[in-house]
């Protein structure tokens, strides 16, 4: 029998279709089984609303009125707010910054600790990476509450509370890129008894550093956003300015679009920044 046989290509063409009609299957069910959870999960919601969804729709877009109205009848007063607000601004990125820092330096010892091929301990791989995964399961927010409420609020809870997170995160991208790396000059090394990390610092980072340096970078841009939203819990840095100003309601509201303004120019210049670095990184990590 051979593949021109009809009787063999139809029966591959029956199970193709078998094939395809399963798979179409499986995915609907897959499809209906979400939509009910969303479905459940927006009904028990709104149920547990104080105010409930439905009734408050109609009243979505008053408060982006009247910050609005309010700051166009108050348009000269902006210059001068958002240079009130300027400090808190660069305390918020130099929350980021430090954290950032901070983070990519810890996430660099897990990765390279977690690499399946470059480990100091190989045994203790699976533990590093559990360590990193817990890192980045837990939120912000949640690690900001508990230090402003062992340490009262300020910048650091928000430093400390960020770097962890950002440990967790840049550990498990540093440790996909360290994976692909190629180990014929950590075996060079190795072979003229080199140490440990002495191998990684000359055989792996000068591979690898171009990839770090550009997720770092996308990672300051989400930690400056990380450190605006923990503003709110008195985490410090423009964040807190702007819940005061919100708080406050009308008659502040010009101030509440100072920030607004300020925020949203500062992630669109960084975000635009280090796009460039990081292409330029790419291109040059290519070549």
């Amino acid at each position: 029998m051979t593949f021109a046989d009809p009787d063999r290509r139809s029966g591959i063409q029956d199970g193709y279709l078998a094939l395809v009609a399963r798979r179409r299957l499986y995915g609907g069910l897959t499809l209906l089984i979400f939509v009910l959870l969303m479905s459940s999960g927006f009904v028990i919601a709104d149920g547990r609303n104080a105010g409930g969804f439905w009734s408050g729709l109609s009243q979505l877009g008053d408060f982006p009125a009247g910050v609005i109205s309010e700051a166009w009848q108050k348009r000269t007063q902006l210059p001068a707010h958002m240079l009130t607000y300027f400090p808190a601004l660069l305390e918020t990125i130099n929350i980021a910054a430090v954290s950032t820092l901070l983070g990519a330096l810890f996430g660099l010892v897990l990765s390279l600790l977690s690499t399946r091929g470059l480990a100091l301990w190989p045994r203790l791989t699976p533990l590093f990476r559990r360590i990193m995964d817990i890192m980045r399961a837990v939120p912000e927010i949640v690690i900001a509450l508990v230090l402003i409420f062992v340490m009262g609020g300020g910048p650091v809870p928000a430093m400390i509370a960020i770097a962890f997170h950002t440990s967790g995160a840049l550990g498990k991208l540093f440790s996909e890129v360290s994976e692909n790396a190629d180990l014929k000059p950590v075996e060079g090394l190795s072979s003229v008894g080199a140490n440990w990390s002495q191998r990684m610092l000359l055989g792996v980072l000068p591979q690898v550093a171009p990839n770090y340096l550009s997720y770092a970078l996308l990672r300051f841009e989400i930690n400056i956003r990380a450190s605006a939203i923990l503003g709110f819990v008195g985490a410090g840095g423009i964040g807190y300015e702007l819940k005061n100003a919100m708080s406050w309601g009308q008659g502040k509201f010009d101030e509440a679009a100072a920030i607004f303004l300020l925020l949203f120019g500062t992630i669109v210049v960084f975000d635009q920044l280090s796009s460039i670095v990081r292409n330029r990184l790419t291109k040059g990590a290519a070549l």
